[in-house]
């Protein structure tokens, strides 16, 4: 397995009516030239979890992921990319727009994912462009650590 040491939550930069999930996004990520969906976990508007455990698209969780984009070498390395679909409004702009199934099965990834990788920090994706400093994003156009501290979910503080 792997050296993880953080948790990277994302999201899907789409509208709330469109119900997409893993395969949608593997052919997005095959357009952009990856070779596969970019992500460890892939969670769907009604709460299903994608995963590659469970036949699904996303990358198991022994391989790299392609997920962090231009934020410095050895980050993909490093994490777990686990997206929300959703994120965005009807002008395109972002927009915390993520069901309660949704983060209830957010936070069962994430406590599943911390059993395997203790001690890892959690982060959305645009903390860890703002820790790189590359270009901002709102990805994943909610606010993670407090989520996290409401849900009790413990974090180390974001570490380079």
């Amino acid at each position: 397995m792997r050296n993880i040491d953080t948790l990277i939550v994302h999201c899907s930069a789409t509208r709330a009516d469109m119900d997409i999930g893993s395969s949608e996004i593997d052919v997005w990520h095959r357009q952009r030239g990856w070779f596969r969906c970019g992500y460890h976990a892939v969670i769907r508007r009604d709460g299903t979890v994608e995963t590659a455990a469970t036949g699904h698209k996303p990358r198991p969780l022994d391989m790299v992921g392609s997920h962090v984009g231009g934020c410095g070498p050895g980050w993909n390395t490093r994490s777990l990319g686990v997206c929300l679909v959703g994120g965005i409004d009807r002008k395109g702009e972002p927009e915390n727009n993520f069901t309660e199934a949704q983060f209830a099965s957010l936070e069962r990834v994430l406590r599943e994912w911390l059993k395997l990788f203790p001690g890892s920090q959690i982060m959305g994706h645009r903390d860890l462009i703002k820790l790189t400093r590359t270009s901002p994003k709102a990805c994943p156009s909610f606010d993670v650590l407090p989520w996290l501290s409401a849900r009790g979910i413990p974090t180390p503080a974001p570490h380079g």
